[in-house]
């Protein structure tokens, strides 16, 4: 075999072991060898795997039984919510009579502070209400103080001072201005209700006072509550 010829067949036998190894990359009309690859990666966290990213919490819970023991608190997000505790006398209402019934909120242990906004009542969705027309609705008036003491009184007395937010028809009327809870349950805001059938009611045109008799009526609140 001539010297050429061994030549020839040693580039061939090189040129098979390097394209069976993966490794040839062929440019222009030489060869030459692949270069290594690799990769790293990083995650936002612990090495336990635990993350390092996250969102805050906003969460606003409520209490309806005076004094407003911490143990009392929940969450009622969607209508009706938790029952105030309006007395007997609220189902017996007669023309000049007040009732009187308080609610308490917080931000949870965990929660960003915010402020809660009282919207007007609306009708509540376990209601099994008789008021034809509307009658007694559009009749009640609404008023509400708050107040940072969990002792304050809910009664007449609560409407003296400055912190009455709520007073208008019961049908159309929310608070003028929204509260501040502190975050981390850091603060406590008490709102004192007041339901009264006026001596006098707006009524519709044609209704005399006493159609007013034997109706019922099952009021719904909102606290609409945002983060700071």
């Amino acid at each position: 075999m001539s010297a050429v010829t061994d030549a020839r067949s040693s580039r061939r036998r090189k040129f098979f072991a390097l394209a069976a190894g993966g490794a040839l990359v062929v440019t222009g009309v030489g060869y030459t060898l692949a270069s290594w690859t690799d990769t790293e990666w990083v995650f936002g966290g612990a090495g336990d795997g635990t993350p390092a990213l996250g969102t805050s919490r906003f969460e606003v819970e409520q209490n309806v039984t005076a004094p407003f023991d911490p143990a009392g608190f929940v969450q009622r997000e969607t209508n009706p919510g938790q029952p105030l505790g309006f007395d007997l006398g609220a189902l017996a209402l007669s023309p000049g009579d007040s009732v009187y019934a308080d609610v308490a909120l917080r931000t949870t242990s965990d929660s960003l502070a915010g402020d809660v906004l009282l919207q007007p009542a609306v009708p509540s969705a376990s209601s099994t209400a008789v008021d034809p027309g509307d009658a007694l609705w559009g009749a009640l008036r609404l008023r509400v103080a708050t107040t940072a003491s969990a002792s304050a009184a809910c009664d007449a007395t609560a409407f003296a001072g400055p912190g009455v937010v709520v007073d208008g028809p019961l049908a159309t009327t929310g608070a003028t201005a929204a509260q501040t809870l502190a975050a981390r349950s850091g603060s406590l805001q008490a709102y004192c209700f007041e339901v009264s059938l006026p001596a006098s009611p707006a009524l519709p045109t044609g209704v005399a006072l006493d159609a007013l008799q034997g109706r019922t009526v099952a009021p719904a609140w909102q606290f609409a509550a945002e983060s700071d």
